[in-house]
């Protein structure tokens, strides 16, 4: 055979390889109703590019290395004890001071498939069983602690911990399929994001390829125990937090990389505004003392992942092809697992960029609390807690 016929062959036969998948390597084989959505982005020209340059983060102390498995969210309560953490085996653990102790747990169902594992993706194939708490949130006047459970919903346990019961488990008639962040206001009201209607969490990676456009940012009555639905067809609203006068929050969008403000007082109550575009994939936001915002950027966005936002056919044919879901990801996110961490002022403006843009001490930042001059910096995919002084 001529070395054309050859390369002929060759080519026929990769083609049918990866337009069969016979080995099913590709990241949507297991979602044959998988749709890809264009992402409304920015002009690239408006992504932000102001770096720290100094690779501060890269200075943070590692704690509770192998302790605690993709502790996503800080919370301490209010006698400003903790942290407090959710982890990958559904348990929200208390650390005393001197050592991590179990709080409470979201799904009474504690089987033997929950127990520790090596790392935080291993529960992924059971968390529909275990729970999976993300966002918490103390009321201050009550102690209670408010839950975001990826699988069970808005969930709430008392100051002694325990098994949580539920708040809500749908809105609107419509379940909570990937309940992932809330804040509470002065009333007891709960403002949470519901991230999609279409993936739970276990199929997160799913979801940023397809950017589906179910998700919905919810708002939960105490006095009537009602749900109803403030912002829908968002694509993965993600952390949210009130400002300090409770006069709004902003959540962030991850699909599109941006941070909003929804107003509830004043005469655009009701509304909503774009309050920054964020350089990357962002997670949780958490407010400070002074009233600005602190938002975890899981990895900075590329030209790639930029690209395949605005064009979901091309990115639908790429996530056909016999590459796994991890190769893929890592792809959207530049190569390897980073840190970025912003802090923005309540009309937008960046004040404060930490970062290891190597990876090298911390990485994929899922929530940033302060507190007495430190950021405490949890992460849904590793298994540590990062510390970073602000002094």
């Amino acid at each position: 055979m001529r070395p054309t016929g050859f390369l002929g062959l060759l080519f026929l036969l990769l083609a049918l390889y990866c337009g069969l998948d016979p080995l099913k390597h590709s990241a949507i084989y297991d979602f044959p109703d998988f749709v890809s959505h264009k992402v409304d982005m920015p002009p690239w020209s408006l992504v932000p590019t102001d770096k720290d340059d100094k690779n501060l983060l890269q200075n943070s102390e590692i704690k509770f290395l192998n302790q605690v498995q993709g502790p996503e969210s800080m919370a301490f309560d209010p006698l400003g004890r903790g942290p407090y953490t959710g982890v990958a085996d559904g348990r929200i653990l208390f650390w005393d001071g001197q050592k991590w102790t179990d709080f409470a747990y979201t799904s009474n169902n504690r089987l033997e498939l929950c127990n520790p594992k090596p790392s935080p993706l291993s529960y992924l194939k059971n968390e529909h069983i275990c729970g999976r708490p993300l966002g918490l949130r103390f009321d201050k006047r009550t102690g209670d602690l408010y839950i975001a459970d990826a699988y069970f919903g808005l969930m709430k346990v008392g100051p002694e911990g325990g098994l949580a019961t539920s708040l809500a488990a749908d809105a609107e008639g419509v379940p909570l399929r990937f309940t992932n962040d809330l804040d509470i206001d002065d009333e007891g009201n709960v403002y949470f994001t519901d991230s999609s209607t279409t993936y739970q969490r276990r199929n997160f990676m799913q979801l940023v390829f397809s950017a589906d456009d179910s998700g919905r940012v919810v708002k939960y009555d105490p006095t009537t125990k009602q749900t109803s639905v403030l912002l829908r067809k968002l694509q993965f609203p993600n952390g949210l937090s009130l400002s300090k006068d409770k006069s709004f929050f902003v959540f962030c969008e991850g699909s599109v990389g941006r941070l909003r403000k929804y107003w509830l007082k004043g005469e655009k109550a009701g509304t909503s505004e774009v309050l920054a575009i964020l350089p990357g994939y962002p997670d949780n936001v958490r407010t400070n003392e002074n009233g600005e915002f602190w938002v975890a950027v899981h990895c900075r966005r590329n030209l790639y992942s930029y690209l395949l936002a605005l064009y979901p056919n091309i990115r639908h044919f790429v996530l056909k092809l016999p590459i796994p879901a991890r190769i893929q990801f890592l792809l959207h996110i530049g190569g390897r697992p980073h840190a970025l961490v912003i802090k923005y002022s309540p009309e937008g403006k960046i004040l404060q960029i930490l970062e290891d843009n190597q990876g090298k001490v911390v990485k994929a930042v899922s929530e940033v609390e302060e507190k007495d001059g430190k950021l405490w910096m949890g992460s849904v995919l590793m298994p540590f807690v990062a510390v970073y002084n602000l002094s």
